[in-house]
């Protein structure tokens, strides 16, 4: 195995080629990715069953941060993503704590059979970082958006599905599913979210988060959808309109109890994410009102049934409407319903 040092020369830790589509921690907002592998290391210095596996990726996810504390239980499986799950699989069957760490796209499209197959099916307590969903690879195109995840995931029996919105959340759903029974999909952005949470905080499974309360109306949102949601609900708020904001963080088990409340509390509910309208969180909140026979003014707010365009990821969240002011529009246009 190479040594921390031979590590570092041979995955510098570097922003890659493509500043647009690529983004290290600026002033204005945490690296989810750094907090990932930082995180990690802290949890594995009193936890040696915990190993860290990623597909040539060290750079991008900086899990060299978990490289250099734990060199001997860092594995770069290579360009390699579906192996990679499988020899996850079978660390797991042997007493380890394995996490995995790609794009989103190659951990749930890609390796979707070996989600189910290798980790579900068996019930590996296996971690899948999914880092870069939505539309977050920008320039990378279809190939790397991963905008049909939470679909595919939450179709999966045994799969709890979770979605961080920032870096203090990211750390909350690390600690809270470490010893979690069974395989956990935890869905990352691109680590230029804005911090919804000021400190770690105690999110409780199967549960959402309430991030803002209000009576007018309601907000469901999911990883980059949360701050989004938040800063529409602060211009609504100049205008006397009074918007509950609700973190999804645990799309699978969902909180159905938390959709039921603000169906019959505020009698507005509009859903916020950057994944396919079909069969995300906006299907999961409609068929939970659906199911407990709810009819409150209701609405989708997501990425058109289609493939993303390729762009920097700034200019495709304007152009799919994931911004304040296009979240407040459609606010506005369901309460006058």
């Amino acid at each position: 195995m190479s040594r921390p040092d031979d590590r570092e020369e041979r995955y510098p830790m570097t922003v890659p080629l493509d500043p647009t589509s690529w983004n290290i921690a600026t002033s204005d907002g945490q690296l989810d990715a750094f907090v990932m592998g930082e995180e990690l290391a802290d949890l594995a210095d009193d936890r040696p069953e915990i190993v860290l596996l990623t597909a040539d990726l060290m750079t991008s996810n900086r899990t060299g941060d978990f490289a250099r504390r734990h060199p001997h239980r860092h594995f770069d499986l290579g360009i390699a993503e579906q192996n990679m799950m499988g020899v996850a699989a079978g660390m797991a069957a042997c007493g380890f704590r394995p996490y995995v760490s790609t794009f989103a796209s190659f951990a749930s499209l890609l390796c979707a059979e070996h989600l189910r197959t290798d980790l579900a099916y068996p019930r590996m307590p296996v971690r899948v970082l999914a880092h870069h969903a939505g539309i977050a690879m920008g320039f990378y195109g279809t190939s790397h958006h991963a905008v049909e995840d939470i679909a595919v995931t939450r179709a999966i029996a045994h799969l709890t599905v979770v979605a961080p919105c920032d870096a203090n959340a990211t750390r909350a759903v690390l600690r809270g599913t470490l010893d979690q029974d069974g395989p956990v999909y935890i869905r990352l952005g691109r680590g230029r979210e804005k911090p919804v949470y000021d400190a770690v905080p105690p999110l409780t499974p199967g549960r959402f988060s309430t991030v803002r309360d209000g009576t007018d109306a309601t907000i469901v949102a999911t990883g980059l959808g949360v701050q989004i949601s938040l800063a529409a609900a602060r211009l609504l708020a100049a205008d006397g309109i009074d918007v509950r904001v609700l973190d999804a963080v645990y799309l699978k088990p969902f909180d159905e109890e938390a959709v039921v409340a603000a169906a019959e509390q505020t009698g507005h509910v509009l859903t916020v994410e950057e994944h396919n309208v079909v069969g995300g969180l906006g299907a999961a909140v409609g068929d939970v009102l659906a199911r407990h026979r709810l009819a409150p003014a209701f609405a989708v707010h997501g990425l058109p049934d289609d493939y993303a365009l390729v762009a920097p990821p700034t200019h495709l969240y304007r152009h799919y409407g994931l911004d304040p002011a296009t979240v407040a529009a459609r606010m506005r246009e369901l309460l006058k319903r």
